[in-house]
Order: structure tokens, then sequence, then C-alpha cells
């Protein structure tokens, strides 16, 4: 017996739930991917530790997926298993001292939603960006002048062999898009934000506000991974694909949105192919004509 096909029975015998050459497509906000060797959703601490015990041992590749927002996914698909993130990993509960705890798997809709709930503030950037809390705390998400940095506190995980820990404060080493977990290989299950008391109706109406600027200025009505190029020092990657005369550029089913420059969107049917030959093009043309190199913010898997 194959060793994929092995590490599938045992994370059915561990309670998973299991799936074999799951298109990624479906799990990507790009809508883009082949085929996952193994798509295996994980429900409590219990399992992930066997699981990631087994595949420890087993040397099968595992990758961590969220909401599937930041994502560019091989047409080839992804070899070994994708863990998603179901029952105790979707919980959210409020703690002491206006600290919030959520699962990994809570989108950070869910999560801005239950901040405004409580009447805590200091989450409401976050209302908008299209992926989960456990994505948000791994790249350090933000929005409009505000990280994740600001109010994120800890984060419990799990080592590659299996064996659970914590990092908080400095440890977790938040820059701009980037934090300790893209550096040691470790996986985020829990975590903790702590928030401001505020009050409620502010809140919705600052949370309004963002959302209105966000479908005003961004193609949230299209299929993409969001910003595709970090901001470079002292610019803006948008506004320089923009001077380059890139609006609208399109390879296959990949272009470049006429509504911002920074987001390159899916029309329909477009390839992971697709996408890179089109961030080739736009690396080269701003790089050409304004001496910037731009740096992918979506990571390329497979």
């Amino acid at each position: 017996m194959k060793t994929i096909e092995e590490f599938a029975l045992k994370a059915e015998e561990y309670g998973c739930e299991v799936r074999l050459n799951e298109p990624m497509c479906r799990h990507t906000t790009f809508k883009i991917g082949g085929p996952a060797d193994l798509f295996i959703t994980v429900h409590n601490r219990n399992e992930i530790v066997k699981l990631y015990k087994a595949a420890h041992k087993m040397s099968v590749p595992i990758l961590p997926l969220g909401n599937g927002s930041n994502l560019l996914v091989s047409d080839n698909g992804i070899r070994g298993a994708v863990i998603t993130f179901g029952g105790e990993f979707t919980h959210i509960s409020l703690q002491e001292d206006n600290v919030i705890k959520c699962g990994v798997g809570v989108t950070l809709a869910r999560l801005c939603i239950f901040a405004r709930d409580n009447c805590l503030s200091g989450l409401e950037f976050a209302w908008g960006i299209p992926g989960s809390a456990g994505g948000a705390a791994f790249m350090n998400a933000g929005a409009y002048n505000h990280e994740m940095k600001e109010v994120l506190i800890s984060c419990t995980h799990i080592t590659k062999d299996g064996e659970i820990g914590k990092l908080s404060g400095e440890d977790l080493n938040l820059g701009y898009r980037q934090s300790e977990y893209m550096k040691n290989g470790s996986t985020i299950l829990f975590l903790k934000i702590k928030l401001q008391k505020g009050d409620e109706k502010m809140i919705a109406i600052q949370m309004d506000d963002l959302i209105k600027r966000r479908k005003s200025k961004q193609p949230i009505e299209m299929s993409s991974a969001g910003s595709v190029f970090k901001r470079p020092v002292g610019n803006f990657a948008g506004a320089l694909i923009e001077s380059c005369g890139l609006k609208g550029k399109s390879v296959g089913g990949a272009m470049v949105s006429p509504k911002h420059a920074g987001f390159i969107v899916n029309t329909g049917g477009a390839t992971c192919s697709d996408v890179l030959k089109l961030i080739d093009i736009i690396k080269d043309t701003v790089y050409q004509k304004t001496n910037v190199m731009l740096e992918c913010e979506v990571k390329s898997i497979g």
C-alpha cells in the first residue's frame, strides 16, 4: 500500500474527515488549483496531535489551510495532505480583560462581528479581509494603517513533529506581512487578541465605512487572492502598476484588475500558469520603468 493511502487510513482512524484528490480550486478565493492528494479536516487537539506525529513519522508533507485567500495553487495540485480546521478550531470565546480566544479556523469576518457584538474595539480594520484568523496571525495581516500586531498577544501551535507549544509577545516576531510562524514551520491552532472597550454603534459605523471603501476601490466581487504584491518602501504597488499602463492587462483568464491594479482577478477559467505569467510581466515592466522590484505577497503552493 502507498504511503499516502496508509496515511489516509490513519487519519480516518483518528476521527478526521478525509477526501482523496480534492480540487483546490474549490478551496481558494482565486478559484484556481489542481487536486490535493489528501484533503483532511481535523476537529480537535487529540486528532491533530496524532495526525502530525504520523505525518512526521511517515514523511508525509502537510499544508495547513485557512480560508485560502492568499494562495495561488499549482495547476498540478498539491502532493501530500492539506489540513483544514473544524470542531473546536472554529470556536470563539470572551475571556477576562477584553481578551478574545479563537480557533485557527474562525473567519476574520466572524471574529470582527464577535468583537463588535461584545463592544470591543481595535479589530475594525480587519472587517472585509477575506481570510481566517489563523491566516491573519500567520502573515500579520493588515489594512488601513493597522495590523494584527496591534491586537495579537499569543498563539498556541503544533510543531511539525506533533508537539503543542505557545508563542506570545515579541516572540511572535510580527513585522510587515511576516511572523515567526513563517520561519519555524509550526501550525497555529488558537490565538488570543486583546481589544479595548468601545461603543457598539461606533464600532459598527467604522466597520460599515471601511467595507464601503473596500467595495468602491477593490474588485471584491471577483475571484482573486487579494493584494498580489507587498507594499514597496515609500510607494504603493497598485500605483506603480497603474503608472506603467498595466490595468486590464491579461494572460488567459488572469487580468490586472481595472478597478485596482494591485489585484489580479480570475475572469473565468484562469490557471495558475496564467497568473504566474502575468506576475512576471508586471514585475518586469514595473522594474524596467520605475526601477522598483515588486515582491509577491501571494504564496505560491505546489
